[in-house]
């Protein structure tokens, strides 16, 4: 796994972890960013009507807080059980490292939603996903983040339904094989012709 942020200097010996349940939200610190120590959280808001639009998946290393946004709402949902550190913004020395990275996040999810099939849409996210939070295990990489059907569509603005038929597809063909708890294993070398 890459902690996007292993060069953020802090001084976090006065703060302690806190530890969310799945599926609980991370509180909002006006002056404060949160130090992702383990377990995975997604950020999102909301259209006018209800729409969830996403705008990051992050893990182990990462730093989230509403401070580096301006939408509101601005939700950190925790995908599996997380421990987080409140940074106090004076503590993150190299604010703007942390600020490019949540940039490049958000121009890597626009280019895979960009694409006209959910299908590569799906893959692409599958791939993005493997390569930045996946585990080399015997069959491929592991996507270990429990994400749910529900979940993926939010990510790529279709329906649960329309996942769930394409992960199947995908399974047929050979290009994945889902776990037990959400969990997927992308056999890399399967791909590439969604790639071209």
């Amino acid at each position: 796994m890459v902690a996007l942020y292993t060069t953020l200097s802090t001084s976090t010996s006065n703060n302690t972890r806190e530890v969310f349940a799945r599926r609980s939200f991370l509180a909002e610190h006006q002056n404060g960013l949160w130090k992702i120590e383990t377990g995975f959280i997604r950020t999102f808001t909301y259209l006018e009507d209800g729409t969830t639009v996403a705008l990051g998946l992050w893990g182990p290393g990462d730093v989230v807080g509403k401070a580096l946004s301006k939408l509101d709402p601005y939700q950190m949902e925790c995908l599996t059980k997380v421990e987080a550190t409140v940074l106090s913004l004076e503590e993150c020395t190299q604010l703007t490292e942390t600020l490019l990275i949540h940039i490049q996040q958000a121009q890597e999810l626009m280019v895979i939603r960009s694409h006209k099939k959910v299908e590569t849409m799906l893959i692409k996210l599958l791939a993005w996903l493997s390569k930045k939070f996946g585990s080399e295990v015997e069959k491929g990489r592991l996507i270990d983040m429990r994400l749910t059907h529900e979940d993926l569509a939010e990510m790529l603005g279709s329906t649960r339904v329309t996942i769930t038929r394409i992960l199947g597809q995908f399974e047929q063909e050979g290009l994945i094989a889902r776990l037990s708890l959400h969990r997927i294993v992308l056999r890399e070398e399967e791909i590439w012709y969604y790639e071209i």
